[in-house]
Formats: C-alpha cells, sequence, structure tokens
C-alpha cells in the first residue's frame, strides 16, 4: 500500500490511453469516455500537477473519418488514415479541454527523435518548457513519417520514453484490462490480476499475451516493456482499465486499482537515460556468471571473453541488451563491433581476437562509459 500512497504526491505525470479506451466497437469516438478522461486530466492539473497526455487512436479515427471498418495491412493507407484522424482527434481534444480551462500543445515524435542524443535533448527541453508554461502536451507517434513506429504501433513503449525524458513521477497507461494477470482472464478462471510487481522477471514476460482490439495494435508485452523502461529510470508505473469510473483520480489518490509496478528509487542521468531507454534496441548479448559479476559488481566494460551469445543483425555503434545466464536483463550498451564481428571474437581474450580483427580491435566490446546497469536490487546507474 505504500507504493500506492506515494502516488498522491506524484508532481509530474505521463498518461497513456489506447485506442480501445477512446474507440467503441463500431469504430467511433466514445465522447462520453474521452470527456470524462479529460477531465479528470484537467483536475489533476487544477491540483498543481504537471500532466502529459499520450494518445493513441489517430489511425483509427481516421478510419472512422473515412468510413472504414478494418485497418488496412499497407503502410501507405496507414499513413493516410493517421494524416486524416491526427488533425481531427487534437481538434476534438482541443475542444474538450479549453471547456476545462486548459491549455494544450500537439506533439509529434517518433523513436529516432530519441535515437540521436542532441534530438532527445531538444525533445526534453521543449516538452519542459510546456510544463513550464501551464500547457498540457499531447502526444502520439508521428505515424504519418515514421514506418518502424507505424508497424509496432507501440504508444506504450512511446509513453515511458516520454516519462523518462521528463523526469515524470508516475507513469499511468489506461487499457483495456485492469491489470497483470497470472492468465488470460477471459479463459482461465483461476488467472488473479497482480497488485504489485517488483521486478519484470522471465515468468513476468511470458505472461504478457499478444495483441489487443482489432483497432489498436498493443497488447501485454509491449506494456511489460514499458514497464522495464519506467520503473529502472525511477519512474512508477501502474496498468489500468480505462473504463472504469474516475480510474485516473483514484489511482493518484491511492486506491489500490490495477497493477503498479514500483519505481527504484534513483533516476538516471539525462545521458544515462538516452544510452538505456532512448536508442533503439538492435540485438541482445548473453554473457557468462563472471562477466555479468564482474559487470554489476566490479563496474567493468563488457570484454569478448564473456560473451556466450549474439542475437540480432546490427552495426558498430548499436543499442544492445546485456542478459545474464538466469535470462535477466541486467544492462544496455552502445557497442564498438558489429554483430558479424561479435560472433567471430566471442569467448576469446583480447590477445588472441586482435588476430582474427587485426591490430587496431578495441579491447571492450563494450566500454563502461557507455554502459548502463538495469539490474534488480542495484542502483541504475552508469559510469563516466
Amino acid at each position: 500500500m505504500a507504493h500506492r500512497t506515494q502516488l498522491k504526491n506524484a508532481k509530474r505525470i505521463v498518461v497513456k490511453v489506447g485506442t480501445s479506451t477512446l474507440f467503441l466497437e463500431n469504430g467511433k469516438p466514445d465522447l462520453y469516455r474521452i470527456e470524462h478522461l479529460i477531465r479528470e486530466l484537467s483536475a489533476l492539473r487544477n491540483e498543481g500537477r504537471e500532466v502529459i497526455f499520450v494518445s493513441s487512436g489517430a489511425i483509427a479515427y481516421g478510419m472512422n473519418e473515412a468510413g472504414m471498418r478494418e485497418k488496412p495491412a499497407d503502410i501507405p493507407k496507414k499513413q493516410a488514415l493517421a494524416a486524416i484522424g491526427q488533425s481531427g482527434l487534437m481538434h476534438l481534444y482541443k475542444r474538450f479541454f479549453a471547456d476545462y480551462g486548459q491549455t494544450t500543445a500537439q506533439v509529434l515524435l517518433t523513436k529516432e527523435n530519441a535515437a540521436r542524443h542532441h534530438q532527445y535533448t531538444n525533445s526534453r527541453n521543449a516538452l519542459l518548457s510546456l510544463l513550464e508554461l501551464g500547457v498540457i502536451p499531447v502526444i502520439n507517434e508521428n505515424d504519418v513519417v515514421a514506418i518502424d513506429e507505424i508497424k509496432i504501433g507501440d504508444n506504450d513503449n512511446l509513453s515511458a520514453t516520454v516519462a523518462v525524458l521528463t523526469d515524470a513521477d508516475a507513469l499511468l497507461i489506461l487499457s483495456d484490462i485492469d491489470g497483470v494477470y497470472t492468465g488470460n482472464p477471459s479463459k482461465d478462471k483461476d488467472a488473479r490480476r497482480i497488485e504489485e510487481i517488483l521486478e519484470i522477471t522471465p515468468e513476468i514476460e511470458r505472461m504478457a499475451g499478444g495483441a489487443g482490439s482489432s483497432f489498436g495494435t498493443g497488447g501485454m508485452a509491449t506494456k511489460i516493456e514499458a514497464a522495464r523502461i519506467a520503473l529502472n529510470a525511477g519512474v512508477t508505473m501502474v496498468i489500468a482499465k480505462g473504463s472504469d469510473d474516475e480510474v485516473i483520480r483514484r489511482v493518484f489518490s491511492g486506491d489500490v486499482l490495477g497493477t503498479i509496478f514500483p519505481a527504484r528509487e534513483a533516476h538516471l542521468r539525462t545521458r544515462q537515460n538516452w544510452l538505456a531507454f532512448g536508442k533503439r534496441i538492435e540485438g541482445t548479448i548473453a554473457v557468462d556468471e563472471g562477466c555479468a559479476n564482474a559487470i554489476l559488481t566490479g563496474k567493468s566494460s563488457l570484454l569478448a571473453a564473456g560473451i556466450v551469445s549474439v542475437e540480432g543483425d546490427f552495426p558498430a555503434g548499436s543499442s544492445v541488451r546485456i542478459l545474464a545466464p538466469s535470462g535477466q536483463e541486467i544492462g544496455r550498451g552502445i557497442t564498438n563491433y558489429n554483430a558479424s564481428d561479435m560472433e567471430k571474437i566471442k569467448g576469446l581474450k583480447s590477445r588472441d581476437f586482435k588476430a582474427i580483427l587485426g591490430a587496431s580491435a578495441r579491447d571492450e566490446v563494450i566500454h563502461r562509459d557507455n554502459l548502463v546497469l538495469l539490474a534488480q536490487g542495484m542502483e541504475a546507474a552508469a559510469w563516466r
């Protein structure tokens, strides 16, 4: 209950609402639900809290405007629908928020805005400036131009990235399900809701299901990934049901709704946030026990000798996950090698692999300056 009580004091809040919450089964916007959500967000703002609203639904709104019931498969049509829907959805929000005396600003982001450090910093500064002005930023992915993002349809991860970007205290993801369950509640009568998750374990990941409604493209898996980002960066996250009455007010009053992922104690610094969560993950490196311990306790760089396996096809300079033998993600970092060269040198000492790659080969696969820890029980930190 202590973690729930702390939500009463959350000063900077990100609320993400999924398409399934915003639209009726017939594909039309649920004006009653939208008006109630905006009223609650406005009430938070009137309490003196800073509010950021991450909204899905541009493509669904475009489908309604175009009289379409089925989402097209090809990307150009999705982009066209997003272009139609984005302006209509924002007009709707602007009108509702104005009724409650709130000023809004539309912000369209893509993961590319986070992949480059200077864009990450510029985006952060712009959002913080809007909050200082008392404005509620309304954020969506820029689906019209973001081809990769439109395939993923992942505003859950976008909302977590925004929360990290702005040093938010809390992230609330509203969906069509009231939290994480031990099984599929629509099929398993014994499935129970998990009220609190302290760590994203492989077991929790296995509980995550597939995609959601026919209009949205997110699912529990993307929400679990968003939770991993949030809690490691010092942001408490809650998954709750968007159709519950006064759900926003009740969550931030400390009521036991949904599933809470309590934040770890320390916020990462801006550059380390970018290293961990800004750059797109291109691959995975699994390491042995000795290497994992050296990274976690000795502040060591990641060396080739400790690498067990490499997944993905990525160039040098990519951001990758680092997995311990248990399968737990213990860190992320930027590689000095591409995947092909890493396969050649995994398990080898530097003196041995320099004969393979040449004298200019780097000793470190990931230097400690470009490595950030995510392991449970440790302060999330990176070293300069």
